[in-house]
């Protein structure tokens, strides 16, 4: 320290245009107009931090910037908004959060004219056009565009959570991830859609909410050119190209592309649900579910397809809708090579081949192999009918029923022939009247050999070739169904036996 003070007394004092006296860095040459801004940048150099916060023992370059951290222990907030009331512990954070009400956004890309509130923001945006990742974490080799997302990222490898909540205790790697957590208890949702009046609890949600409403997709993959609306959403598909699942679950083993899934899968194993629906009280694991859930109540469809024009409540539903229009099947099953338009669509598909059925019934034990398939059949234990219409009051177990039936108030019939233009109400109608044109016959009695085009006319048919039976029955109807079942051949149907009847 003794050469550094000496080497102040020494640095050259030259007068700048003005006459004042000037301090220059011996190490960078960088000039101040006093003695102590020169004391402070020297600090830089030596990497000397002479300020100890009092609570964590954390050290600072600058006596303010200890002054900034202890109101993290403190929970001071000195800077309020005048319209809305909120409170920051810097100025900074109050000038920039005040854009919101103003809308004012000063800081402007170059290279795509895009606008923004603060400037590091803008920062963070010029850094998808150079593709530019100065800082590199020394355990793991990542490298990332901001030194605050390296500092996020060692915490995984140090596991270090330094900010609480007050009110339920969880714990958070940064304090901005604790600030959007508090709004879960207060409900507050300080972000507003100008053009629809949604609100969101963070910034960013916003503008990923706006994204719907311009289409736009800023973010694409260098590999295959694909676009996506989300960084997130690009980083996981990134993922698909590499293979990489860097996030492991400590109690089962399971990797996660992202940081986010393995949270979420997390809470399998310890029960949370900490998202509360508050109109029905339902609890969910993630607030996404939650979301998803919510629109059930309120029907907002905000997702809107460009060529047909429907609309849609999730965003992934309106993608999965979209590849009808183009014909896109990007899942590729290993095995057959089978393509789907979405992964857990391939997923359930690569069941077939590995005969995996996780999902298994309580009662009978019976398997599935997706979770959809087993909800179904625990109706058929339940006798639960949760799809009602609103026409008529009538029930159904399958939502698929439901529909069908709603064409009967409709007059909807979206299945038409190709040849004769009729049209149908459900497909299954729609391919027995496709029979009439094709001559195909694929109802045999099992008897005579007379074919039918309709099932319809195979029953009502009275074969001459059956020979009286020994079998009795008590009365006409069971004799009717005897006859149906083990004298008739109903293809695609296979022959039932006398002990089917028992």
């Amino acid at each position: 320290m003794k050469s550094r003070r000496r080497s102040l007394r020494k640095s050259p004092q030259t007068p700048d245009a003005t006459g004042s006296e000037m301090y220059h860095c011996s190490d960078c040459g960088e000039s101040f107009t006093k003695s102590h801004q020169l004391k402070d940048h020297e600090r830089i150099h030596t990497g000397e931090k002479p300020y100890h916060c009092g609570q964590c023992g954390k050290s600072f370059t600058q006596p303010w910037t200890l002054q900034r951290h202890e109101r993290i222990h403190t929970g001071e907030k000195p800077y309020q908004c005048l319209q809305c009331g909120k409170s920051f512990t810097l100025r900074c954070n109050l000038q920039r959060h005040q854009r919101i009400h103003t809308g004012e956004k000063p800081y402007h890309c170059g290279q795509c004219g895009k606008s923004f509130t603060c400037q590091r923001t803008l920062q963070r945006h010029e850094l998808i056009h150079t593709g530019e990742k100065p800082y590199l974490c020394a355990q793991c080799g990542k490298s990332f565009s901001f030194q605050s997302n390296l500092q996020q990222h060692e915490r995984i490898h140090t596991g270090e959570k330094p900010y609480h909540c007050g009110q339920c205790g969880k714990s958070f790697t940064q304090p901005w991830t604790l600030q959007r957590h508090e709004r879960i208890h207060t409900g507050e949702k300080p972000y507003h859609c100008g053009q629809c009046g949604k609100s969101f609890t963070c910034q960013s949600n916003l503008q990923q909410h706006l994204r719907s409403h311009t289409g736009e997709k800023p973010y694409h993959c260098g590999l295959c050119g694909k676009s996506f609306t989300f960084r997130s959403n690009l980083q996981q598909h990134e993922h698909i190209h590499t293979g990489e699942k860097p996030y492991h679950c400590s109690q089962c083993g399971k990797s996660f592309t992202l940081q986010c899934n393995l949270q979420r899968h997390q809470r399998i194993h310890t029960g949370e649900k900490p998202y509360h629906c508050g109109q029905c009280g339902k609890s969910f694991t993630c607030q996404r579910t939650l979301q998803r859930h919510e629109r059930i109540h309120t029907g907002e469809k905000p997702y809107l397809c460009g060529q047909c024009g429907k609309s849609f409540s999730f965003q992934s539903n309106l993608q999965q809708h979209e590849r009808i229009h183009t014909g896109e099947k990007p899942y590729h099953c290993g095995q057959c090579g089978k393509s789907f338009t979405q992964p857990w669509t391939l997923q359930r598909h690569e069941r077939i081949h590995t005969g995996e059925k996780p999902y298994h019934c309580g009662q009978c034990k019976k398997s599935f192999t997706c979770q959809g398939n087993l909800q179904q059949h625990l109706r058929s234990h339940t006798g639960e009918k949760p799809y009602h219409c609103g026409l008529c009051g009538k029930s159904f177990t399958f939502r698929s029923n439901l529909r069908q039936h709603l064409r009967i108030h409709t007059g909807e019939k979206p299945f038409h022939c190709s040849q004769c233009e009729k049209r149908f109400r459900d497909q299954r109608t729609l391919h027995s009247h496709q029979q009439r044109h094709t001559g195909q016959k694929l109802y045999l009695c099992g008897q005579c050999g007379r074919s039918y085009t309709l099932s319809s006319s195979l029953r009502t048919h009275k074969c001459s070739n059956i020979k009286p039976s020994d079998v009795n029955f008590s009365n006409e109807h069971w004799l009717a169904l005897y006859r149906r079942n083990f004298w008739l051949v109903r293809k695609p149907f296979r022959l039932r036996t006398l002990s089917s009847l028992d």
